[in-house]
């Protein structure tokens, strides 16, 4: 007999067309991805009303939201059962080539950047949530321990070996995106993550120095040195190489490439990179760090609540439109620039306040009698709870209209009071309580204090303004 998982892609593969109609897959959290042959195959109103499907998206390809877990054994059993490639089809396939075309040039050129970034960080975001939760482990018992509230070889070892294992991806962040950037480009792998470690070398400073644009006594001012740029100048970096790479390879005799390409691919990256792509990037990111220490860093707490509230009450419009992928470089260059970051912890209040909502028609649903609303909203609330939203927005809120924006109406109130405890974070991942470890000890109180915010908010003003008919026959 089937299981639920093989019903339910099998319901899938069918409206979508046939597997057939699908070039391959793949998955993040919450979303099933395929790429698609032919869009006019698609029966959408079908995919949307199948059991467990939560939503769709269309973008550069077809998500399909069917919730953490579920979208990971979905994408296997298209792979494994329906022998769909995984990532990218191996066929060249003309027509496919020019449905490809087709769907890019519908597809604007900021949303276009927005996939690429998103595809470079999303399967970071597992390796991120691990090292940031041991940074943070990490902290706190250093602060128990300075604080005598703990101590011993014991604690003082597990101290070390939590932050061993979060330095091991933070501290080498820049060679991960480089390798994954590269994957992104079509670059090598290796010469990608090269790009990335360059970026981070000491020689770097020894070059600086020698061409006098290193500044000993401010080093963070200096017009070249390690890590200037950040995760800015890496992408940019690795762009660069790939497109160098294409061009190199066509040009060397194949009994030449293996030795010649990399050699003058590198040194020709390297250049640009050191005296181009660095001092520009550098200068870009402290722009952008002090453009956000106005709104996000100010002292004056009339500004930190205003700018709170409206950070955390647009979030969720931005995860709509897939805007939200353009924020990873800033969380990176915070991350860089200030040890921590302080836009995350105020956006992720946008989830909390989808819960409050979501428990407020839940109490109307059952007031009125729609089991399937109940239904849906049971499945989705935990992983809401969790941080993973995309369940409550494309099977609860959106579909609702009205509670997609109460919701995030709630969500401000938090975020006015996160911005205003001024809590950091040591990286970022899912927005729920699962979040609290991110964040700096001494502030996760704060931050757990702006999730229940959240939820109180969601909850009243979804409640005061949803009226039974909305959700009788919805």
């Amino acid at each position: 007999m089937a299981t639920k998982n093989e019903q339910l892609i099998e319901k899938i593969v069918n409206a979508v067309g046939g597997k057939g109609n699908i070039s391959s897959a793949t998955n993040c959290m919450t979303r099933l991805r395929m790429r698609i042959r032919n869009d006019q195959e698609i029966d959408h109103e079908q995919l949307k009303d199948i059991d467990g499907v939560l939503g769709v998206v269309k973008a550069e390809t077809l998500q399909v939201v069917v919730g953490p877990g579920t979208a990971k054994k979905l994408a296997d059993l298209l792979i494994s059962q329906y022998n769909i490639p995984a990532d990218q089809s191996a066929e060249n396939n003309w027509e496919e080539n020019k449905q490809a075309v087709k769907n890019k040039q519908k597809q604007s050129k900021l949303k276009g950047a927005l996939e690429t970034i998103a595809g470079i960080f999303i399967p970071m975001i597992p390796a991120i949530i691990a090292a940031g939760i041991f940074q943070g482990f990490s902290s706190l018992l250093g602060t128990l321990i300075s604080e005598g509230a703990i101590a011993g070889q014991f604690f003082e070892a597990l101290r070390l070996i939590f932050a061993l294992i979060g330095t091991s991806f933070l501290g080498y962040f820049a060679i991960y995106t480089g390798v994954n950037a590269a994957k992104r480009f079509g670059a090598t792998e290796a010469l990608g993550g090269m790009v990335g470690a360059m970026s981070i070398a000491g020689p770097i400073v020894d070059l600086s120095t020698l061409f006098g644009l290193y500044d000993a006594e401010q080093p963070l001012n200096s017009i070249l040195t390690t890590g200037k740029g950040g995760i800015i100048g890496v992408i940019f970096g690795v762009y660069l190489l790939a497109v160098i790479e294409r061009n190199v390879r066509k040009r060397v005799p194949d009994v030449l490439d293996l030795i010649v390409t990399p050699l003058v691919t590198l040194f020709t990256t390297a250049l640009l990179l050191i005296f181009v792509v660095m001092p520009v990037s550098g200068f870009v990111s402290d722009w952008l760090v002090d453009a956000l220490s106005l709104i996000i860093g100010s002292e004056n707490a009339v500004v930190s609540v205003i700018s709170g509230y409206v950070l955390a009450a647009v979030f969720l419009p931005m995860v709509l439109l897939g805007l939200h992928h353009g924020l990873i470089p800033i969380y990176a260059i915070q991350l860089e620039a200030l040890g921590g970051v302080s836009l995350f912890p105020v956006l992720a209040m946008a989830g909390a306040g989808q819960v409050g909502a979501a428990i407020a028609i839940y109490l109307i649903a059952n007031k009125v009698g729609n089991k399937r609303l109940k239904q849906v909203i049971t499945g989705a609330l935990p992983a809401g709870i969790l941080g993973i939203g995309e369940p409550l927005i494309y099977g609860v809120t959106l579909p609702l209209g009205k509670p997609f924006i109460t919701a995030g109406l709630g969500a401000g109130f938090g975020g006015a009071y996160v911005m205003m405890t001024n809590v950091m974070a040591n990286a970022w991942g899912p927005s729920g309580v699962v979040a609290i470890p991110l964040m700096h000890p001494d502030k996760m109180i704060h931050f757990a204090i702006g999730i229940l915010i959240s939820y109180i908010a969601g909850f009243i003003i979804t409640y005061m303004f949803i009226k039974q008919k909305d959700i009788q026959n919805a």
